[in-house]
């Protein structure tokens, strides 16, 4: 009868097995987010916020590190969505092209449902699609997303300093953005950070002040609202307001 005798793993057999786990865990966090359509209602959603916010920060993670997974983006997934949506997480950001969340936080076809406006606006629409897509899909984490060198609040600086008005409608961004800008005006440190970082708050305020859906869901434990600032240089997203 043969014996079983214990073998070294060489270091190629650790690689590949390290390889399948990470794999496995990447795996195992898309199926738990990417939810199956015939199961998911608005009314009890299958993920916590708690799991959806790790979702991002895990993805975001990926991204940084440059090991994206690039799940959620084949044909078979387009077919699935093709009977309906499930997405985990609303994302109010800037219209920045170098901020694209479904890129910085490694996420495919129907999981984030996003809203973009220069300076992360709140207005009408973008109230309404956030509002929208808590009633109609239960989302459980609305997530406000602000960034480095953030082009719409540096202009808001320079009217401010030049004393200067905006023509057209970016006089409504302006005027929607001076709040922040006005209170880190003279405070240590970088002005523009400062004000984006100071215009995340002031977002997530407008949005409670605003909209009782959120603030109903909110204080009944089914959303988490949070805000986020992204590195440009590092690709990392920081949560600002927990």
């Amino acid at each position: 009868m043969r014996s079983f005798q214990k073998k070294r793993l060489s270091r190629r057999d650790f690689l590949r097995l390290s390889g399948l786990a990470s794999v496995g865990a990447i795996l195992s966090t898309h199926t738990l987010l990417s939810t199956s359509f015939a199961e998911s209602t608005p009314a009890a959603p299958l993920i916590s916020p708690k799991q959806a916010l790790q979702g991002l920060h895990e993805g975001n993670r990926r991204y940084v590190k440059h090991k994206m997974s690039r799940f959620n983006e084949s044909a078979q997934r387009r077919g699935e969505l093709t009977k309906g949506q499930k997405p985990f997480a609303v994302i109010l950001s800037c219209v920045d092209s170098r901020v694209p969340p479904e890129l910085i936080f490694d996420q495919g076809l129907g999981d984030l449902f996003v809203i973009r406006t220069a300076g992360q606006v709140l207005d009408n629409a973008a109230l309404g699609s956030i509002e929208f897509g808590l009633e109609e899909f239960g989302i459980p984490l609305l997530m406000v997303l602000g960034h480095e060198r953030c082009g719409a609040i540096a202009a808001t600086i320079a009217d401010i300093e030049h004393n200067t008005a905006p023509h057209g409608q970016i006089a409504f961004l302006v005027q929607n953005l001076k709040p922040a800008v006005e209170k880190t005006k003279g405070q240590p440190g970088d002005w523009l950070d400062n004000a984006g970082r100071a215009n995340v708050h002031f977002g997530i305020e407008r949005l409670e002040a605003s909209s009782t859906i959120v603030t109903s869901a909110r204080q009944e434990g089914k959303l988490k609202v949070v805000g986020a600032y992204y590195d440009l240089h590092t690709g990392e997203v920081e949560i600002t307001v927990p």
